[in-house]
């Protein structure tokens, strides 16, 4: 199983800060190994950010993401106390969810 995701939720007034760190190698499928055979392609390929159980933001991701790509977005509305979880899929099917209370 992959590292766990690193969420953090800044409050400043009504608008909070959230930085996510999904811990992932994203492999494009054009790197050599040491012996000289292609990794295989393993990126992420969808991600959900949820507010209290409810949708917040969905994306979708593709290769030209970095390993362990950090995200910021800001929203509204969110208070000390809320949940906020994170969660990925890729490529292969591996998936991973993390949740903070927003503190």
């Amino acid at each position: 199983m992959s590292e766990a995701i690193k969420i953090r939720a800044l409050i400043q007034g009504e608008i909070t800060t959230l930085r996510i760190l999904m811990q992932h190698p994203m492999e494009t499928g054009q790197r050599r190994d040491e012996s000289g055979q292609v990794v295989p392609v393993h990126h992420i390929r969808t991600f959900s950010v949820s507010l209290n159980n409810q949708p917040l933001i969905a994306g979708q991701l593709n290769t030209s993401v970095s390993r362990n790509p950090l995200f910021a977005f800001k929203a509204r509305g969110i208070r000390i106390g809320d949940r906020l979880r994170v969660r990925w899929t890729d490529n292969i099917g591996d998936k991973r969810e993390d949740e903070i209370v927003v503190s």
